[in-house]
């Protein structure tokens, strides 16, 4: 679902059209222009995959007030071009709807920032803590609790909706018997796991489930009526075929325990009036939504912060409040400067980078990263099985990183430190890739036959782990 990029690990693993009848939902701080269409349009198709059939919108709001422009294709023909109704996963851009409502939550005092997470649970599960302390929510929504990034007893049976079947009964077991290893609080380490926990004890302190709560609480009062988890049949009539990053399509992702963590799907007309409404001054929901904006927590990185969800970055003298997400077929970004009044949303049908186009429409002094080529077509084929068996073990590839590789029959999979475990598939004997992200795994021999190490293959690095079990 991910999101905000983790410097200190490699992840394995988200036409012009103006409209009237905009919704204001509060008085918007005075704005400056941002880019023209021509540019944006311009920008967008530089952009696209060249051979698939992707596509990109954008929602800018600035002293024009709001804009949208599209280029691309929403999928084969046939399929609605795409426009700002286009449907789209969010991914992990659900997490500040998740943390709006705690805000809105916090507001009418249903529920305190300081709250323990095991208020909210029933008395079987255990919570881990540590050296007397309790995860309290805010540690949720800032991702300090020191929850890992995703349960490791989540063991997808289609690694193509990864999610789909981790139940409530798992996290419960997971939380139950997970030790902390390290206090809480203490440090900035992004968790799919903790904000959808958060979504959940909302919803179970509520009453409602995630997708209602939302709804109830952001949705309605924003007017926000193309956003859902689940979609009916007129808003799934819209939805954008997903691609992964080398433009194959791919399944869309269902993820209903940890839904406040990327369940959401929406549209860039929709995501502008969420946009709005973080912007107002004097909107139906701005004192909660000021509070998500305040800084909490460094991230232990010059410049970048969080607040309850909303990651900060300070830059160039200015300060962009953002939050992005990705699927496995998906990509999306918003961001805005309070002292500018802009704001952007970018949504991108192909799970590719372009948090990049989100920052530099908001200030073009944020660079724009050069497009890079579409990975290399790869083609699975059949190995025999009994090979397998001599790669299975632990690679460390740094002090706090290492793979493990297990087999099942005849398939091979890895698992990352803290991350769930991904399938890989052979394109030779030693020669593995993922499916889900653009990385390979080589296995390496010595002059015995004996598998001593491996390499990853991933952003243009190539990093050796030696095997240790």
């Amino acid at each position: 679902m991910s999101s905000h990029k983790n410097r200190n690990r490699i992840l394995f693993l988200l036409m012009l059209m103006m409209f009237s009848g905009w919704v204001i939902s509060g008085q918007i701080a005075k704005t400056t222009a941002g880019p023209t269409d021509a540019e944006m349009q311009s920008l967008l198709k530089e952009r696209l995959h060249p051979k698939a059939d992707t596509g990109i919108v954008v929602g800018l709001l600035d002293s024009r007030g709001p804009r949208i422009t599209a280029a691309g294709k929403g999928g084969p023909a046939g399929v609605p071009p795409l426009d700002g109704d286009t449907v789209f996963e969010i991914g992990s851009v659900t997490k500040v709807f998740t943390t709006a409502v705690l805000a809105v939550m916090v507001e009418s005092k249903e529920v305190s920032l300081l709250d323990p997470v095991a208020k909210f649970l029933p008395p079987t599960v255990r919570v881990p803590s540590k050296n007397g302390k309790e995860i309290k929510l805010i540690d949720l929504a800032t991702q300090t609790s020191g929850l890992p990034t995703v349960p490791a007893n989540m063991r997808p049976k289609d690694f193509a909706n990864p999610y789909a079947d981790y139940t409530v009964q798992q996290m419960y077991a997971f939380l139950s018997g997970y030790e902390l290893t390290r206090d809480i609080g203490e440090k900035y380490e992004y968790s799919n796991l903790g904000l959808g926990l958060l979504g959940h004890v909302l919803s179970l302190k509520a009453g409602l489930s995630y997708e209602t709560l939302v709804a109830e609480r952001i949705l309605k009062p924003l007017k926000m009526s193309d956003t859902a988890v689940i979609l009916r049949p007129e808003l799934g009539a819209r939805l954008a075929i997903g691609h992964d990053k080398s433009g194959r399509p791919v399944s869309n992702w269902d993820i209903p325990t940890l839904a406040g963590a990327g369940a959401l799907r929406s549209t860039v007309k929709d995501m502008l009036k969420f946009l709005e409404a973080n912007l107002a001054v004097n909107g139906p929901l701005s004192p909660a939504i000021r509070m998500t904006h305040a800084p909490r927590k460094s991230l232990g990185i010059d410049e970048w912060s969080i607040g309850l969800g909303w990651h900060l970055r300070s830059a160039h003298g200015a300060e962009i409040i953002w939050h992005n997400g990705q699927t496995g077929g998906y990509h999306a970004f918003i961001g805005f400067d309070q002292k500018t009044g802009i704001g952007v949303v970018v949504l991108h049908n192909a799970a590719a980078d372009i948090d990049d186009i989100g920052f530099h429409l908001i200030d073009a002094r944020f660079p724009l990263t050069k497009p890079q080529a579409p990975p290399k077509p790869r083609t699975e084929i059949a190995v025999d099985p009994n090979l397998l068996g001599a790669y299975v073990g632990e690679y460390q590839l740094s002090p706090d990183f290492s793979i493990s590789v297990t087999r099942d029959g005849g398939r091979l999979f890895v698992q990352a430190t803290e991350q769930e475990k991904i399938q890989a598939f052979p394109e030779s004997e030693t020669e593995f890739f993922l499916k889900v992200t653009d990385a390979q795994i080589s296995f390496i021999k010595d002059e015995s036959g004996r598998i001593t190490h491996l390499v990853l293959h991933q952003n243009g690095r190539d990093i050796q782990g030696k095997k240790i079990k």
